[in-house]
């Protein structure tokens, strides 16, 4: 069985590229089409909050399908669930092309968020199977590199479509993505899950995993964190379209390449959180994050309030908000899975549930709101300072285990080694107890090392 501590450095760049292409198809479904929503709502002649909803069922088809595909990952193992839900995608893209109405569309939209969800979760379960604390957090940072192409090229390519085509080839286009990454997934990605560490299927036995989950305080309040700031997002990604298009009075083109520019700070502040994690804690870093995060969202709203400065205001304070985002989205999931190992798939279902489902609310609100620029502002400060809050009562950062960059990770199954280890830059005796004033205790799934008060 792969182990991921083991791995050569080229090894784990592979495993990069596999896993990151996988959950591309992610933010290329829902960004893909976003040049097009103003042509679809002339097309199938009907509203602008009409057309979002379908971004809005994308997401609830994300959240939804997460939640029945991580048990089924921990219960089959990996692959199985992950090639099954890249099919349905690749179905449900054709079927978008034929949607003769706007309430099809929807209902399909529906369909492909369920089949990205497979690719969402098997690929967060997959890294914590091989890798846990700090290194779980650098690797998911690394992913975000690949992640945040997908943003940046996604309405891109969409306005590269729409200039040979009408909307309907976009979901052409993202039919063909699936193809060639259900290709990806059978012939690349091996079974990270061994059978000895599989969980019993069933109705009880998911609700079970759900429920013992559901009981970690901290782990639900990170989970909630992750979520919140995804809705911040969210709401950049439903309004900024309109803003930019009908407000401003960017062309297709014009908007894609504004978009993916947005998309730079949130992929640069991702490799930067690789650095800072040498030095601080993801815990420190999280907090910091999202203080930021919240300052740039109540400078966004007061630029768009006021109008000063234009559209370069605008996008330089979404471009502090997403800078934030990129910071505080690694280390929010890294420190909720690193709690629980024993059932990752179940964890990443969960939380990646929580993160589209919030997102799935936070999308039509713009539109709710006014679908303008004050709007968006609104939701996406809401957003930050939510997540800021649930981050400072629930999960209280100080009293956060330091996570233990020795815990096995589940891949490798082997009891943990004693003697000398690292934590956090320093040794200490694996088995002992910490410096006055720490103790070593055990939570499900690692090993950490907390301070007293």
């Amino acid at each position: 069985m792969i182990n991921g501590e083991l791995m050569s450095r080229r090894d784990r760049l592979r495993l990069v590229l596999v896993l990151g292409s996988l959950i591309a198809i992610g933010p290329l479904t829902i960004d893909m089409y976003l040049p097009a929503l103003p042509s679809i709502t002339a097309g199938l002649e009907t509203t602008d909050t009409a057309v979002q909803l379908t971004l809005t069922g994308t997401l609830i088809g994300l959240a939804l399908g997460q939640l029945v595909i991580g048990p089924l990952s921990d219960a089959y193992g990996r692959r199985g669930p992950l090639i099954a839900g890249l099919a349905l995608h690749v179905v449900a893209s054709v079927l978008c092309v034929i949607a003769p109405n706007i309430a099809v569309l929807g209902a399909l939209r529906v369909l492909q968020g369920l089949g990205v969800a497979a690719s969402s979760v098997v690929a967060l379960a997959v890294v914590r199977d091989l890798f846990t604390g700090t290194a779980f957090a650098s690797l998911l940072s690394r992913l975000m590199l690949v992640m945040g192409a997908a943003p940046i090229l996604a309405p891109t390519l969409g306005g590269a479509v729409l200039r040979w085509t009408e909307w309907r080839g976009v979901f052409v286009a993202l039919a063909a993505v699936g193809l060639v990454l259900l290709g990806v997934a059978a012939l690349r990605l091996p079974e990270t899950l061994p059978p000895e560490r599989r969980r019993p299927a069933g109705v009880r036995a998911t609700m079970r995993g759900y429920g013992q989950l559901s009981k970690d305080r901290t782990f639900v309040g990170l989970v909630l964190v992750a979520g919140l700031s995804m809705a911040a997002l969210f709401a950049y990604v439903a309004g900024t379209s309109f803003v930019m298009q009908d407000e401003y009075g960017l062309s297709e083109q014009e908007f894609a390449f504004a978009f993916g520019a947005g998309a730079v700070g949130l992929i640069g502040a991702s490799q930067l959180n690789v650095r800072l994690l040498r030095r601080y804690t993801p815990q420190a870093i999280l907090t910091t994050a999202l203080a930021i995060g919240t300052a740039g969202g109540a400078v966004l709203l007061v630029f768009a309030s006021t109008g000063f400065g234009g559209l370069a205001t605008l996008l330089a304070s979404l471009w502090l908000v997403l800078a934030a985002a990129g910071l505080a989205l690694p280390n929010a999931p890294a420190l909720a899975m690193s709690r629980h190992g024993e059932a990752a798939g179940t964890a990443a279902a969960l939380l990646g549930a929580i993160q589209f489902g919030v997102g799935a609310v936070a999308a039509p609100m713009v539109g709710v709101l006014g679908n303008g620029r004050v709007a968006m502002a609104v939701v996406v400060l809401a957003g930050m300072l939510a997540a800021t809050a649930v981050l400072l009562a629930v999960v209280r950062p100080a009293r956060l285990a330091v996570i233990d960059t020795a815990a096995v990770p589940v891949a490798a199954h082997r009891p943990p080694a004693r003697g000398r280890v690292r934590l956090h830059g320093r040794s200490t005796m694996a088995g002992r107890r910490g410096r006055p004033g720490e103790r070593v205790r055990e939570v499900p799934g690692a090993r950490v090392l907390q301070r007293v008060r």
